[in-house]
Order: structure tokens, then C-alpha cells, then sequence
């Protein structure tokens, strides 16, 4: 015996909006906006001391972080492993998701870690514990056509719009820029400092110097100018292009503590050039530092390397005395450098450390593991906490070629200790 014709179309009813109910409820866990924080399990670990040579290899950039931890990007992810020294990346130590926003980048100072996401939010995260230390609103990051690899190195070693400047006092802030809008943060808690509106892509971030200041590009009226803001304050405080400068400007940061940040000098240029001009940054305007002309040379510390005719030399970047040359290089260039490092990489692949000071060799090594070989070109690099990382590139490079053509292995990243 059936129900009532009424009854019945009363309980298809009631059935399709349970359904319907069900399904709701099925895409709302699903795509509603969400983060999983999966806290470290283990003990922190101490600063490894590993002898110089090739480490391993990865299949992600890392960011070395207080010495003791890697910390990657992904899609939708930071995370971290350990040991800093492990030949191979290993399970996270912690891990940081949010959805549906994406990574953007990311950058470190101490055992702070900061990403940035689409939808502009900025997240701290204690690199000891994996927590969350604070959570603030930034701007949305610029839009960009570039392609992010799968190494992920361009949003770990160079996030666009994300840098840091230490001011006196042993604070630091966070700077963070898009296309209309920039702020500086502070570090320690997330606190916002200040906030100005920009024109536009028409100016964009070179880096932060040694002295508290964001380093600004302005291409919107006129010539190309420099741009020196305050990272206290958000003031600017000198606009400046250099003497007899072309209208369009190509501006290098040097001598920078790590990444673009906190950085000693400038090479400005014009589009094409392989050369430049050398300026050191203080407090007021770009001193002239023809030591630093030179395209490939690097500033670390006082000193200005460059490789001239397959020999290394160093000089004193404010006077130019030439302090020492290195000798017997192989054709060496210079790849990275770093407080206390130069660092070169010979035709043959080998991985030349030199003191800057004194030109002093303090390691020499094949940069090879397992049975890789090294018949790769180098790509992006980052040198940091005494480590080397370079990404490492299929001959001829192809630029435009898919992932599989353009890197050399599946673990395209060596990492070494110098």
C-alpha cells in the first residue's frame, strides 16, 4: 500500500531539499576558504657545521632559515625540513596550507617567516614551532605573467614586492608593495606602520638599503628616477637619477645581506648594457663607486670583486685600491656572494669560495652528486648562512621550454656548503 499521491510529492519534496542541503554542505567544506597548520613535531635543531662540498640535491628552491631549517614554497603551501644539511628533502617538519588563496612568496628573518598570498594576506610563522605568530591585511600583490616554475625559486629567492630593512634598534620591517598600494609592517608583530597609494606598474621595487630605506624605480612622468622611502615612516626621502644617466634605467642592488634586502650599492645602466655605473647608498644621496662599474662584479662588504680575464680581483669599493688577485680560476665567473663569500663558478663547474677581504681560497669543489655529472648551466642562485643553492639548467638553456626541457634533472637543485 503507497502513500497519497499528496503524501508522496511531500516526501520527494522533502528528500530533494535534504539532497540539495547535502550537496551544499559537500561544497562548502570543499571550496570554502580555509588554512591547515600542521605544528613541528621534534625538537628545533641546533645550526649544522657540515664540511665544504656538494650536500645533495632537491626538487624545490630552499630558503635557509637561522642557520637550522629549509623552508619551501608550493601552490598553496609553505613548509619546512630538516636538517638544513639532509642530502635529500625529507617529510615536513611543519607545514603551513591556505585555500582557496595561492602563494605569492616568501621571505625570513631569524626564525620569522613570512608569506605573502593572492588575496594580500600576510602570515608570520614561527620557523622554530610551524605556528601562526600573526596575521595582517597587505596589499594585492601586482599581477605578472611570469611563468613560476616547479623549483619554485623566483617566489623563495626573489619574491616581487616582499622585502625586509633593518632599522637601528634591532627592529625590522616587513615593506610590501602592489600595483596601487604599499605598506611597511612590523616584524616582530604584525603591526602596521604606515601605507601610501603608487601610480602604478609604472614603478616598481629595486630593494632595501643598509640604511631603512625602500628602494623605488618611477618610470611615470619623465625619465627613469630612483626613489629612496623611508621603511619607518613611508616618507620619501630623496628622488634621484644619476648624473648624465639614460632616460630608461636598469638598477642592480649589491652588497645586499640576503636576497634584496638590506642592501650596500647600486649598478644603475641602460636597457642592453653590459656594463653600468657603481653608486654606494648612505644616508643621503648615491656616492660614485667606479669599482662597481664592472657587469658581473659583486660587493661584499667594503669590498668590490670582479673576474677580469679569467682572474679574480678585489678592491676597495670606495677608493678602487686594488686589495688582491686569484689566479688559476678555470674561466671562473662570479656566481653569488654572501657576508664573508665570494663565490665563483669555474667552466668546469667547480665551486670557487674566496674570502673577499684578503682573495684567500677557503674551498674548491666539483659541484656533482651521485651520478648527475655536471654537463648543466647554472640558473637562479641564493647564498646564505655559509650554503650555496643553484638551480641547474639542461644545455642549450631554452627559456621558453617546458619544465622537463628546461631543467637538467627531476632534483634540479644542488645544494653545497662552503
Amino acid at each position: 500500500m503507497g502513500f497519497p499521491r499528496g503524501r508522496r510529492r511531500l516526501v520527494m519534496a522533502v528528500a530533494a531539499l535534504l539532497a540539495i542541503a547535502a550537496v551544499a554542505v559537500i561544497v562548502h567544506r570543499v571550496l570554502a576558504p580555509a588554512e591547515v597548520s600542521t605544528p613541528a613535531r621534534g625538537d628545533y635543531p641546533a645550526p649544522a657545521r657540515p664540511a665544504a662540498g656538494v650536500i645533495g640535491r632537491l626538487p624545490v628552491a630552499p630558503l635557509i632559515v637561522d642557520g637550522r631549517l629549509r623552508v619551501y614554497a608550493a601552490h598553496r603551501q609553505v613548509y619546512a625540513d630538516r636538517p638544513v644539511d639532509g642530502r635529500y628533502r625529507t617529510s615536513p617538519y611543519w607545514s603551513y596550507r591556505r585555500w582557496p588563496a595561492e602563494l605569492t612568496g616568501i621571505v625570513a628573518s631569524g626564525s620569522t617567516v613570512v608569506s605573502r598570498w593572492s588575496d594580500g594576506q600576510l602570515v608570520a610563522l614561527d620557523a622554530r614551532t610551524g605556528g601562526v605568530l600573526w596575521k595582517a591585511d597587505g596589499p594585492k600583490p601586482a599581477a605578472s605573467t611570469a611563468v613560476v616554475r616547479r623549483t619554485w625559486a623566483a617566489p623563495v629567492w626573489d619574491p616581487r614586492g616582499l622585502q625586509l630593512a633593518d632599522l637601528p634598534g634591532g627592529r625590522t620591517v616587513l615593506l610590501v608593495s602592489g600595483d596601487a598600494q604599499a605598506r611597511g609592517v612590523e616584524l616582530s608583530d604584525g603591526r602596521e606602520l604606515w601605507r601610501v597609494d603608487l601610480p602604478g606598474r609604472c614603478r616598481s621595487d629595486v630593494g632595501t638599503s643598509s640604511s631603512g630605506q625602500l628602494i623605488g624605480l618611477d618610470t611615470c612622468a619623465g625619465p627613469a628616477t630612483v626613489e629612496f622611502r623611508d621603511a619607518a615612516t613611508g616618507v620619501v626621502r630623496e628622488r634621484w637619477r644619476p648624473p648624465g644617466g639614460p632616460d630608461e634605467l636598469v638598477v642592480t642592488p649589491l652588497g645586499c645581506r640576503t636576497g634584496q634586502s638590506d642592501c650596500l650599492a647600486l649598478r644603475t645602466s641602460g636597457p642592453g648594457d653590459e656594463g653600468g655605473r657603481g653608486w654606494l647608498l648612505g644616508a643621503g644621496v648615491p656616492v660614485a663607486a667606479p669599482a662597481l662599474d664592472p657587469a658581473g662584479g659583486v660587493l661584499v662588504g667594503d669590498q668590490a670583486v670582479v673576474v677580469l680575464d679569467g682572474v679574480a680581483v678585489g678592491r676597495s669599493a670606495a677608493t678602487g685600491t686594488e686589495l688582491w688577485r686569484s689566479e688559476g680560476l678555470g674561466g671562473a665567473r662570479v656566481l653569488a656572494a654572501q657576508p664573508g663569500r665570494v663565490h665563483l663558478l669555474t667552466e668546469a663547474n667547480d665551486l670557487v669560495t674566496l674570502d673577499p677581504a684578503t682573495g684567500t681560497q677557503l674551498s674548491r669543489f666539483l659541484l656533482n652528486v651521485g651520478s648527475d655529472g655536471t654537463g648543466w648551466a647554472p640558473g637562479a642562485v641564493a647564498a646564505a648562512d655559509g650554503y650555496v643553492a643553484i638551480e641547474r639548467l639542461r644545455k642549450p638553456v631554452d627559456p621558453d621550454g617546458d619544465d622537463q626541457r628546461y631543467y637538467y634533472t627531476g632534483e634540479a637543485v644542488i645544494l653545497a656548503a662552503t
